[in-house]
């Protein structure tokens, strides 16, 4: 295993150094995220009918299904999500708050040679600018190699801690036996009540040597080459189109607007005004459906 790291980053080095001052590549990714765990909260809710779900399904697989673009050189990228007209009525706040939770709108953009990162986040009609250092985790190289597209690429895992307010991790919570059946069937479901943040989860990045950029989509980044795929368990991220030596070339620049905070600042207002909206929730008896998404 040793030698297969050193070998990998030797080879790393070598291939950076032939690279262009100018160099820079283009990346297509589609994100999808699991969407089953959802979907089984409406099971047997009598509040839910067909037309309600039909109309909450396409509402998610908006949210849980994205095309971004990786723009790179060889220390900075800004990684977008690839811009959609929106059906009329279909991106109002709430929905569009939701949207922004599981991984849309913004620009994410890092800098590996700094380490820093900054990402713009609209949240509850306000702009954020969240600025940090790049997380780093403790990758683990592997010998696997499969194909994602025309470059072998090596498989590397990593425990990642999970940010509070990406609610793409969001687990169900186990229920007790004695609580299932007629009466948990009839449950209404609240989103806040019935899901589980982990502190935790396992990342399986796939990445190609022959690419020795040490960039990937949003905040992955570290491995000897660049990520073409990472699965954390729910979401899985694939590139599916690489242009390299673009003729035309993207500014790569951080975003400007919005209030500057940290991580775990930012992560702190959207765990807050979550906690208000549930107790509000709760003291109007519920919401009649209990999966509303917004208007």
């Amino acid at each position: 295993m040793k030698k297969i790291s050193i070998a990998l980053m030797v080879f790393f080095c070598t291939s950076l150094t032939s690279f262009a001052q100018d160099f820079q590549g283009m990346a297509v990714y589609e994100s999808k995220t699991s969407t089953a765990d959802f979907k089984s909260r409406m099971d047997g809710n009598k509040d839910v009918t067909p037309e309600m779900r039909k109309m909450i399904e396409e509402r998610m697989k908006k949210m849980f299904e994205k095309t971004f673009i990786l723009n790179f050189d060889k220390t900075s990228s800004i990684y977008k999500e690839e811009e959609k007209l929106d059906a009329p009525g279909q991106n109002g706040g709430g929905f569009r708050m939701m949207s922004s939770m599981m991984g849309g709108g913004g620009t994410y953009y890092k800098n590996v040679k700094d380490k820093t990162y900054t990402v713009d986040k609209e949240f509850m009609s306000k702009e954020f600018l969240v600025v940090d250092s790049l997380p780093k985790l403790a990758w683990k190289l592997g010998s696997e190699t499969k194909k994602i597209g025309d470059y072998t690429c090596f498989k590397a895992t990593a425990i990642k801690p999970v940010s509070a307010s990406d609610f793409r991790n969001a687990r169900p919570k186990k229920e007790d036996a004695a609580k299932k059946g007629e009466e948990g069937k009839e449950k209404r479901t609240n989103f806040m009540t019935d899901f589980d943040m982990p502190k935790e989860i396992e990342i399986t990045a796939w990445y190609t040597p022959e690419i020795p950029i040490s960039q990937g989509p949003e905040s992955y980044w570290g491995l000897p080459g660049l990520i073409l795929e990472v699965n954390d368990g729910k979401t899985v991220v694939m590139c599916s189109k690489l242009v390299m030596n673009t003729k035309d070339k993207v500014e790569i620049k951080a975003p400007k607007n919005g209030k500057v905070v940290k991580q775990k600042e930012y992560d702190e207002i959207v765990v807050k005004k979550m906690q208000e909206m549930q107790e509000q929730f709760q003291s109007q008896g519920g919401n009649r459906g209990g999966m509303r998404m917004g208007h």
